[in-house]
């Protein structure tokens, strides 16, 4: 089990340092211009990030974080994102029960941007939990912001020790996704649902769902995403790979972020041993209710299936799910905790009451 902790600690790190390697090449290469233009229109970034979050998966979440953590992006914008976000739960509903996963999609979005919006025009702090100095630093200096494919074989030809185990560590994770190294053994799909829960993911005939779907987008989201990693280590230059990827992304965020989500998902492995989530299903909704906001807390995919499947199922109304689904952000929230704890507690107190009072309503309401 240990293994399977550290492939999806693995991946999820590798998604997240990624992304930010991506924003920060985005960045310099267009001397910030882009990063600006989105600073300067808050209700911009809202709608950017309910899209984001509506994108099956982790990956909108995953840059929407990094973004958030590099201050290019408001709190409302990320909180925004982590209402619309189902994270790889969004797979399970598509799968199971599209039309009502649909109109669940547009729910969110549109509580997404009604959320951020509200936030935005009445908490005074824009970036809770984050330092008021910028971490996504701009340098002006020719030797930073130059980069062109031709230099390839100039940078290869006098290459450093850093580009040279940049490419190494990125070709290395390229060659095994595609020798099936990583997912040869099921690793991504269990990172879609782990063993513990694998009950909860049988339908009323007792037949499996297939995660494959799943698991190919994650290896996609990789193999795309490595490619373009790739591209940036060949074509920049040796002060962007030394003071940019390596010793601002790099050294500052991997080990935190590893050390954070492996802890995390080490936890929650332990704690599924002891709790069986389906006990705990009454037949009162308001308890279920409280579960069901108290389970979304979780920065975790799996236990969240219960309320996909109990809803296909018939035996809870979408009000139920539809709280699930804005306070569960799968594992998009992972990173948020490791970089900052007061702006993930926060945003979990949000999403928590709007998802209380989304739950609130629907029962009132009778849907």
């Amino acid at each position: 089990m240990i293994d399977l902790i550290l492939q999806q600690t693995l991946i999820i790190t590798t998604f997240v340092l990624g992304m930010m390697m991506v924003i920060e090449y985005i960045n310099i290469q267009t001397r910030g211009l882009w990063s600006k233009k989105l600073q300067k229109s808050p209700i911009s970034q809202i709608i950017m990030g309910s899209f984001m979050g509506i994108i099956p998966g982790c990956l909108g979440t995953y840059t929407m974080v990094s973004l958030y953590v590099h201050r290019v992006v408001m709190f409302p914008a990320l909180i925004a994102t982590l209402i619309a976000t189902s994270g790889d739960e969004a797979f399970l509903m598509f799968s199971t029960i599209p039309v009502t996963a649909i109109k669940l999609t547009i729910i969110l979005f549109l509580i997404g941007i009604a959320t951020g919006i509200i936030i935005h025009y009445t908490v005074k702090n824009k970036f809770v939990g984050l330092s008021h100095k910028s971490s996504l630093p701009l340098h002006r200096h020719e030797a930073c912001n130059t980069y062109h494919p031709r230099l390839i074989i100039e940078n290869l030809r006098n290459i450093s020790f850093t580009r040279a185990l940049l490419i190494a560590g990125t070709l290395g994770i390229l060659v095994s996704l595609a020798t099936g190294i990583i997912d040869g053994s099921h690793h991504l799909n269990m990172l879609m649902s782990s063993s513990e829960n694998a009950a909860f993911l049988q339908d009323t005939h007792g037949h499996n769902h297939d995660h494959g779907g799943e698991a190919d987008w994650i290896r996609i989201s990789l193999i795309v995403l490595m490619s373009a990693i790739l591209y940036i280590v060949a074509t920049a230059k040796d002060h962007f790979l030394q003071e940019h990827l390596w010793q601002h992304i790099i050294k500052k965020h991997f080990l935190k972020i590893f050390l954070w989500t492996f802890s995390l998902i080490l936890a929650i492995h332990f704690l599924n041993q002891y709790i069986n989530l389906q006990d705990w299903i009454s037949s009162n909704l308001y308890i279920v209710l409280l579960i069901a906001l108290l389970i979304g807390i979780i920065p975790e995919s799996g236990p969240h299936y219960i309320f996909v499947l109990l809803f296909a199922q018939g035996s809870l109304p979408i009000s139920i799910l539809l709280a699930s689904s804005i306070v569960q952000d799968g594992h998009g929230s992972l990173p948020l905790l490791a970089e900052t704890p007061k702006g993930f507690i926060w945003a979990k107190i949000i999403n928590i009451g709007v998802g209380a009072i989304a739950g609130v309503l629907g029962i009132v309401f009778g849907f």
